[in-house]
């Protein structure tokens, strides 16, 4: 075996907890008390919810500031420009949702920070679609200051990439370094309840080999959740490896140089076989089947890369996000991430130290 196959074959582990830079703590963790699962009460649509909520209760005795657009159709730019220009009261409503909305997120915090695994994280990035306007990152400042009058001696704050994004770039941290010599970057996949999207991720090592560098330079998304109907999982894997042959054709056309490798971040928790155990409740089908193995289905799918089959790598989605963070997390040990969209993503983190 050359000794790149077996670096290969020592890192290529679906749903690892031991990475080239950080050990993975815990993912997927759903916690529950009588009411249910706690992290269903930091979900973009329990902020849609609370605003909607508000909304009722004005029109109940008055004219709605924020109009006749139903709450759904609300986007984050839209909010945001009510937020910084709209009239007083109309912005006000955006300021309660996000109020009580931070006191969830905060109070969901709470419970993680008091599991073991969670135990002296000092930094929590927060990403997901809540994450990409300002109304979002409000929101999550907002609770950072609950948490920290609370007695919580901890960092929050946004993840720097968009969300579009940055579960993207993360894979680049599930590849082992020596794929990026000679090579411009990789393919990677993020699956999520409503989008799917595929990209060309460069790691961009000449400029920061630290890969705090890296861009995704060609984006493929589909917003699967608006088809009707709600297409099903062959289907959206399906779709996934035309898109992933297209990248690969545009790779060629610009003379991209892809390394053998695409890394898919996935909701739920990774069986090392590349398999989903549990937690793909909020994608359309049966994702955790047995007999179903999202690795090996898209391996058949994706087309010969320099004339290389291509590794595949599936981890939790929330890890591959949090690991875009990864170049900028050299000043503290223990970190976390919250993914804030169709449900609440999660994962902890220790970062490796010279010597250990």
């Amino acid at each position: 075996m050359k000794a790149a196959e077996a670096t290969v074959a020592a890192l290529a582990a679906h749903g690892s907890p031991s990475l080239a830079a950080v050990s993975v703590d815990s993912y997927d963790v759903a916690l529950r008390d009588a009411a249910g699962f706690i992290g269903d009460r930091a979900t973009k649509q329990v902020f849609r919810t609370i605003l909607e909520e508000s909304r009722e209760r004005v029109r109940a005795v008055g004219d709605d500031p924020l109009g006749d657009t139903p709450t759904e159709d609300l986007t984050g730019k839209k909010l945001d420009k009510v937020l910084h220009r709209g009239e007083p009261e109309a912005a006000a409503i955006v300021h309660g949702a996000i109020e009580e909305f931070a006191a969830q997120l905060a109070g969901v915090t709470d419970r993680f920070l008091k599991l073991k695994a969670w135990r002296d994280t000092q930094r929590i990035v927060v990403g997901g679609g809540l994450r990409s306007s300002r109304t979002g990152e409000v929101a999550i400042g907002r609770a950072a200051v609950l948490l920290k009058t609370a007695g919580h001696e901890v960092e929050m704050t946004p993840v720097r990439h968009h969300p579009d994004e940055a579960g993207l770039i993360g894979g680049l941290h599930l590849a082992p370094a020596w794929i990026f010599e000679g090579h411009d970057g990789i393919l990677a996949v993020d699956i999520g309840g409503t989008n799917l999207r595929a990209g060309i991720v460069l790691g961009r090592i000449a400029k920061a080999p630290d890969l705090s560098e890296s861009r995704v330079a060609e984006l493929a998304a589909w917003r699967h959740a608006d088809d009707k109907p709600r297409p099903k999982r062959d289907e959206i894997v399906a779709r996934l490896g035309e898109m992933l042959a297209r990248l690969v054709r545009h790779a060629e056309k610009n003379r991209i140089q892809l390394a053998p490798f695409v890394a898919i971040g996935c909701p739920g928790t990774i069986d090392p076989s590349g398999t989903i155990l549990r937690g793909a409740q909020n994608l359309p089908g049966n994702w955790e089947s047995r007999r179903f193995n999202l690795a090996d289905r898209v391996r058949t799918l994706v087309p010969a890369i320099g004339e290389h089959e291509p590794t595949v790598i599936v981890h939790n989605d929330a890890v591959v996000h949090g690991l875009s963070e990864v170049p900028f997390m050299k000043d503290v040990e223990r970190w976390g991430v919250l993914t804030i969209g169709t449900g609440l993503g999660n994962a902890r983190f220790t970062t490796w130290r010279a010597g250990r």
